[in-house]
């Protein structure tokens, strides 16, 4: 079993010929309402990923409000055969968006209204404890508290669980070492592995300085760190080898949950034995199929959408 613990939310999307300049109004074109949420994402997209007549079994943890949103988002989850057994709802609190706009090029600025995601607790964390202990692997991120994240990884570590990260929104205090230690896989973006080393954001882009913040990351502990480079493809810095794996060439036209894709597609194919190598292969082959496409579970692909050698 994969357990994803991590945000559920309802994406506002609108698409706009540009990115407005701050006191701009812009007229926009198409608006959409999307089950989204980086949690949300990651689990969807580890169960369609998840292929061949043994499907592996995927379950969340989370919170969502007692509203509209919240009814919305549950049906999500369980159309794609997700055990939400301990995703709460929450009477009082609304359930959590995120305000998306993409542009003419696919590129897309996101802000964050956490709401029920918030109320994600340790408390929870333990409650769901008989879950964690079926589980192979456990997927986190961090658009829930990060108390809470921090709990469940000490958790799901000492079960002897692998542990997966997406450390997202990076926090700019960076991340605790004793925390990282516990993660078997960190899987930020560019962006992210920037901020977590104390770079600045806009020196991330060069490959020196991709694979400096890599291996500062690994001396703080991760076992592995994977960093998505969008276009430029995934550096690798693994226990035993350091590659960069070329993208796949594609006309993206959202590149909204291409991140969450990845991983979505990286963790099946773990959970189902695959190699590091293949695994990553897998997630990338998944994450350019997403950006062909518009929004976020919408553009996620099943396990049939892929290659057939993937069959």
């Amino acid at each position: 079993m994969i357990v994803v613990i991590g945000s559920i939310n309802m994406d506002l999307v609108l698409r706009v010929p540009r990115m407005p300049l701050p006191g701009e109004t812009l007229t926009g074109g198409l608006f959409q309402t999307i089950p989204g949420g980086k949690g949300a994402n990651q689990a969807v997209a580890c169960a369609r990923l998840s292929g061949g007549g043994d499907r592996m079994r995927v379950a969340m943890i989370g919170c969502i409000g007692a509203d509209a949103f919240g009814v919305a988002l549950r049906e999500a989850l369980r159309a794609d055969d997700i055990d939400d057994s301990h995703v709460a709802s929450l009477p009082g609190v609304a359930s959590g968006i995120a305000s998306i706009l993409v542009d003419a090029n696919g590129q897309n600025s996101i802000v964050i209204a956490g709401g029920a995601n918030d109320m994600l607790s340790p408390a929870r964390i333990n409650a769901a404890s008989a879950l964690l202990e079926q589980a192979s692997i456990v997927v986190l991120q961090l658009e829930t508290p990060l108390a809470t994240v921090r709990h469940a990884i000490r958790l799901a570590h000492a079960l002897g669980k692998i542990v997966v990260l997406n450390p997202a929104p990076a926090p700019t205090a960076g991340l605790p070492p004793d925390m990282l230690a516990q993660v078997d896989y960190l899987i930020p973006n560019e962006i992210e592995a920037a901020m977590l080393v104390g770079t600045a954001p806009t020196d991330a882009g060069g490959s020196a300085a991709i694979e400096a913040a890599a291996r500062k990351l690994r001396a703080q502990g991760c076992r592995n760190v994977l960093i998505t480079l969008g276009a430029k493809g995934i550096h690798a810095a693994l226990a035993n080898t350091n590659r960069h794996f070329a993208a796949q060439p594609v006309t993206a036209i959202d590149t909204t949950a291409a991140g969450d894709t990845f991983i979505g597609g990286f963790v099946a194919a773990l959970a189902a034995g695959r190699s590091e190598v293949d695994a990553i292969a897998f997630g990338q082959r998944a994450a350019a199929w997403s950006v062909t496409r518009v929004g976020a579970q919408t553009s996620i692909p099943h396990f049939r959408d892929l290659e057939p050698d993937d069959r």
